[in-house]
């Protein structure tokens, strides 16, 4: 039996070693209440709509990717509403502080209370980018906390690695 679990254990060793480096990132990002918000009825249920919007974010602690660091977001959402929860999907784009921008998908959850968001939680993928960020790849979390204004501060966390 030992004489198995040594190569294997040296075989997936090895295979780690072979694998892509990726390098841990975190940050908070500040967002403001959307600039454009729309919302549709669909009429089957009470509290049932669906929207879309629009909106800007500043990054208030920075993530440093590819040796610069995330500046500012603009991000389009849609959004199922259904009574006190939320689902949806939306695209971000970036821009870095030397002006590379990152091209991001994220899926979300979220709960609201008598019709404002309280906050929310979802995943991100990495799609693109520019300059350095060209072809950048990763993954990752974030959580959303809404204040009484209608501001949402996000915590993320995730990786990604640059193609060589």
């Amino acid at each position: 039996m030992r004489s198995i679990v040594v190569p294997v254990a040296i075989a997936v060793l090895g295979l780690t070693m072979l694998a892509p480096a990726q390098t841990k990132i975190s940050g908070t990002v500040q967002c403001g209440k959307p600039d454009e918000e729309h919302a549709l009825d669909v009429g089957d249920r009470p509290n049932h709509s669906l929207m879309i919007s629009k909106g800007k974010c500043t990054w208030t602690k920075p993530m440093k990717i590819a040796g610069t660091q995330t500046k500012e977001d603009d991000g389009t959402n849609f959004d199922e509403v259904n009574g006190d929860k939320t689902a949806g999907h939306g695209y971000v784009v970036g821009t870095m502080d030397n002006g590379d921008k990152m091209h991001v998908s994220i899926h979300s959850s979220g709960t609201m209370k008598d019709g404002k968001m309280q906050g929310s939680h979802g995943t991100f993928s990495f799609t693109g980018g520019t300059g350095k960020l060209k072809g950048n790849k990763g993954r990752g979390t974030f959580k959303g906390t809404t204040a009484e204004d209608g501001n949402t501060s996000y915590d993320v966390v995730g990786v990604y690695q640059t193609p060589k």
